[in-house]
This record gives C-alpha cells, sequence and structure tokens, in this order.
C-alpha cells in the first residue's frame, strides 16, 4: 500500500530492450513459439528472426518468447551477438549441465548401444582439447534426453536467444548456424530466436550460396513486428495507471494514444513522462502536452540517433530532404533537391524501405517509418547537409 501523501512509483519502463508493465500486439507472434515449442522438433517457428527498427519492441519479444519456453520448462540461454557469443554461450551450457546433472569435473565421453540407456564417463586429463558449442550440447541433450526418459516426462528443450543480430560478426554466425543444423538436423528439443534491426539482418539473409553458408537463416520463421492499434496503445497506457491507483481523463488517454503513433518505445515514453508531470492522482491534458516535449526530445537521443548512424551519408541526406516535407513526400521532389535523376533517387528509396527507415505512402509517394523523425532532422544539425552536397558521392557497397 503506497504511504500517504507519497506518490506511487512510475508504472512504465522506457528503457530500451525492457519488458513494460503491459506488452500489447505481440501475443499471436508469442502464442505461435510457444505451439512449435509443444509440436516437436521441426516445427518452423522455432527457429525464428525478429526484425523491425529500433524501439518497435523486439528484445521486449524476445524476452516474451523466453517467458514462453520457461512456462514449458525448457531451459533458456540468452545472449547478445557480440564477438565470441558462441564461447559465452558454450560456456553458459557447461554451467547448465554442472548445475542440473552432478557431473562437475568430469567428461562425457560416450553412450552404451544399442539405446543410449547409459552413459559412459571419465575424470578428465589435465590436457584436453577445448569443447566445442557442438560437442557441448550434444552432451547437454545425451544427459537431458536420458533423464526425461528415466522420469518418463515430456522432453525438455532448450531455448537460445540473440538479440543484436549483426552481419559484422559472419564468422560466429556460420559457426554457431553449422551448429544449429547439426541439432535440428538430430532431432533434439532446440529452439532459436534471433532479433536485429533489417540493414543489419539483411546481408544474413542474402541468397547467396557460394558466400553465404548460413541457411538455417533463410529458412527461419520471419517476424516482421510494427506498429500497434490504437485500442491497444489505449490499454498499454490505461492499465498500467489504474494498477497504481491513478487515472487519465479522456482527452489527455486520447492525446497521448495520438502522440504514440502506435510505436512501443514512445508509449513508454510518453506515459511516463505523462505520469511524471502530474498532479495528484489523475493525469491531464497538461501533463500529457508536457511530456510528449520531453518524450520527443529522449526518443532522438536513444532512436533517432542511432538509427541515423547506421546509414550511409548518402541514405542521411535523402533523409533530409524528404523532411523538408509536412507530410508524404514525392520521390521527384527528392529527386529534384538532391539534383539526381529519379531513377538514382529510386534506389536509395529502395534501400531505405528495406531498413525500415522510410514506407511507400501511395504511387509516388514515401514518409517516415519512424514516428517524429522528420521533426527531430528538422531541429538537428543534419539539416544543415544538404548545403554540403553539389554531387553525391560514388554508390557505396
Amino acid at each position: 500500500m503506497t504511504a500517504i501523501g507519497r506518490r506511487p512509483r512510475n508504472p512504465f519502463t522506457s528503457t530500451l530492450g525492457r519488458t513494460p508493465p503491459v506488452v500489447v500486439g505481440r501475443e499471436r507472434y508469442v502464442q505461435d513459439f510457444s505451439n512449435a515449442l509443444y509440436d516437436g522438433p521441426g516445427a518452423h517457428e522455432r527457429i525464428s528472426i525478429v526484425t523491425g527498427p529500433r524501439g518497435i519492441g523486439k528484445t521486449v519479444l524476445l524476452n516474451e518468447l523466453e517467458d514462453s519456453a520457461r512456462s514449458q520448462s525448457w531451459h533458456v540461454v540468452s545472449e547478445t551477438t557480440t564477438q565470441g557469443f558462441t564461447t559465452r554461450i558454450r560456456d553458459a551450457i557447461l554451467r547448465l549441465i554442472d548445475r542440473n546433472f552432478d557431473v562437475p569435473s568430469r567428461r562425457l565421453i560416450g553412450f552404451t548401444l544399442p539405446f543410449n540407456t547409459g552413459a559412459t564417463w571419465e575424470h578428465t586429463a589435465t590436457h584436453q582439447p577445448a569443447p566445442t558449442l557442438r560437442s557441448v550440447l550434444e552432451d547437454f541433450f545425451e544427459l537431458q534426453e536420458t533423464r526425461d526418459r528415466e522420469r518418463r516426462q515430456d522432453p525438455t528443450g532448450l531455448l537460445i536467444t540473440l538479440d543484436e543480430l549483426h552481419y559484422a560478426h559472419m564468422q560466429d554466425i556460420v559457426e554457431f548456424g553449422t551448429t544449429i543444423q547439426h541439432m535440428v538436423r538430430d532431432g533434439r528439443e532446440i529452439a532459436v530466436a534471433m532479433a536485429g534491426i533489417p540493414s543489419a539482418v539483411k546481408p544474413l539473409l542474402a541468397a547467396n550460396e557460394g558466400k553465404n553458408p548460413v541457411t538455417f537463416l533463410r529458412r527461419a520463421n520471419r517476424i516482421e513486428i510494427g506498429l500497434i492499434s490504437e485500442n491497444e496503445v489505449a490499454r498499454a497506457l490505461r492499465e498500467p495507471v489504474e494498477a497504481a491507483g491513478w487515472s487519465w481523463t479522456e482527452d489527455a488517454l486520447s492525446a497521448a494514444c495520438e502522440a504514440t503513433g502506435g510505436y512501443p518505445f514512445m508509449i513508454q515514453l510518453v506515459g511516463q513522462y505523462a505520469f511524471r508531470n502530474s498532479d495528484g492522482d489523475e493525469i491531464a491534458i497538461d501533463a500529457v502536452e508536457k511530456g510528449v516535449g520531453d518524450a520527443r526530445r529522449r526518443l532522438g537521443e536513444l532512436v533517432h540517433e542511432p538509427s541515423l548512424a547506421d546509414l550511409s551519408q548518402v541514405d542521411r541526406t535523402f533523409l533530409v530532404a524528404m523532411s523538408h516535407d509536412d507530410g508524404p513526400s514525392r520521390i521527384g521532389d527528392v529527386a529534384e533537391r538532391l539534383g539526381v535523376d529519379a531513377q538514382y533517387a529510386g534506389k536509395y528509396r529502395r534501400r531505405l524501405i528495406d531498413a525500415e527507415m522510410i514506407q511507400p505512402a501511395g504511387y509516388g509517394f514515401i514518409d517516415f517509418e519512424l514516428p517524429y523523425m522528420r521533426e527531430y532532422l528538422r531541429s538537428h544539425p543534419a539539416s544543415d547537409a544538404m548545403g554540403q552536397f553539389s554531387m553525391w558521392p560514388e554508390e557505396e557497397s
């Protein structure tokens, strides 16, 4: 119970990747994934890639998938795709073996035939080759399958989640993918859920068999998450406030919903600042109006700035040219501002659509994908970039 005279804690969580108090608009993906875990090896959704722009809720969805796996008594290993992530996953699985199977300081060396009903062990020698991710996974699954048989229980699986998937770590991803393909081929109870922004994931999905052997990615279930519906936005704003013992005025809630643009991270930002700016136990329209300004500034720092940093100089200049329009931009007008022909501008239009920075807005028109990007570009020093380009640089690879 809240002490007299004290405000309740702010119920909104404006930290990227942290699960908000109410998750909306993603139930179908979680249910499909949960069903795949139950259905058994071979279910398509067991290997899934989540893509979308920053702040759209990719990491939150990974959190929800992990909770779904744990509810079915699965083990979960969560990692970020930075250098050496395969080694960290291997070490995490070794710790799982130590904690769950009481086999410290021993090495699994084989299984008795014909039905793998027993295991043969020996004490580890002083000099042993370092275990690989594949060998550790094979040991883990043999141990887990033996236990499941002995206890006559449903199979217990392993979910590995990888956040911030990026082509820059191709070598580790190839090693990881090759190992996972072996586990899937062997019918192991394994699932993998990965997440990344489109521009970082797309090169991993290229269908060039000679240069990109990560076939498990190309065959994976793809989850492209987008904006939240107005009704779900209202629920995500209303329910946490009511749980804290507060309420919204009708006009305040309507204004807050509109300000989010259906963007999940903006829901948390608008909610947090509106709650913080309120007097008493009711959020009124003035608190929302003040909070929206605070939320937009924070969105620029956490989402717009890093999103633009991922792009080439030419891509950013294209976006600046779009920001001159108050609404959707005509591609011909953008080309004219940049001093290039429509065909050349069309190439960068496609690149930015693939990166989910812009979206088609009717025949010959495009608009920004991220909310308030136009306003950010207008107020940011990047808006001066137009004057710096009398000619565009050569096409970047």
